[in-house]
């Protein structure tokens, strides 16, 4: 038995393949009572009754038919009812808001190399980069998302070269905040009317990540202290980095921005609650 009035938040939710060739939906579920964790499975039958879009993160749902494993933290989805639509991201005077602000940082670039290429990349890309997630399912994972944790680099990194006594290039800090998630403009798709979130499979056959991307772009630019902070800011090879800072002599702006960037993405996984609220 599992109780009905149980309300429960989508983590996340995933689409695979069984070995018999069907297939299977992964869906992790939030209780709102306790904050403890479901794993749920979906059989195709099921999948094929229910809109997908019930399932997109944040979403509150209820489960109406459910067979439970006998610790109860794991389950067989059969029904589901959507008691409240998470908010699919920044509206559209939202966005041209925040890109407004985040291109404004270029003016604080006086390096008329580097300002050109980013002013460039962004008029080319401004459909893309206004619309794009940070994350499919960690942080910042709405419409506009990569442009709220674009901007919030930004925002700790002047914050902390101010009180610093370390001589940092601003120049070239402001870029790798502004430039080290940028592949993600094609890693990702995303839904505008839905929220869905989903990988370029065309960006997955040609790269390995948007790092990668960030990476090798900056260096056919000749922004090579830039193209390091990019490779090593996920801080660890093991968690996507090019550069793993458990290397010894590195350079101090490889932890900084690795350290900026971990600031923002774990404040950024409240903003996805804050948003609904709003």
């Amino acid at each position: 038995m599992f109780n009905t009035d149980s309300i429960y938040e989508v983590v996340v939710f995933s689409i695979g393949d069984t070995k018999a060739g069907t297939k299977m939906g992964k869906l992790q579920l939030k209780n709102l009572d306790d904050g403890s964790i479901l794993n749920c499975i979906l059989w195709e039958e099921t999948l094929n009754r229910i809109d997908h879009r019930v399932f997109r993160s944040g979403n509150q749902l209820r489960l109406v038919t459910a067979s439970f494993n006998e610790k109860f933290n794991n389950c067989l989805v059969t029904s589901v009812e959507l008691i409240k639509e998470a908010k699919t991201g920044l509206s559209e005077d939202e966005r041209e808001k925040v890109y407004a602000e985040l291109i404004s940082y270029f003016d604080k670039i006086k390096n008329e190399k580097l300002n050109s290429f980013l002013t460039m990349f962004f008029m080319e890309n401004k459909e893309r980069i206004k619309i794009m997630p940070a994350a499919k399912v960690m942080h910042h994972n709405y419409i506009g998302g990569l442009m709220v944790h674009t901007l919030e680099c930004l925002k700790y990194a002047e914050m902390n070269m101010d009180i610093s006594d370390y001589k940092f290039n601003r120049d070239n800090i402001l870029a790798a905040c502004i430039l080290h998630d940028i592949g993600k403009i094609f890693e990702y798709t995303i839904d505008t009317e839905s929220g869905i979130i989903d990988y370029d499979e065309n960006f997955r056959r040609e790269w390995i990540s948007h790092s990668q991307y960030g990476f090798s772009m900056c260096m056919t630019e000749g922004f090579k202290e830039v193209a390091r902070m990019i490779a090593a800011h996920h801080g660890r090879s093991d968690w996507g980095a090019i550069i793993d800072l458990g290397e010894r002599d590195l350079e101090p702006e490889l932890y900084f921005i690795h350290l900026i960037d971990n600031l923002s993405a774990k404040f950024g996984k409240i903003n996805v609650a804050m948003l609904e609220e709003n």
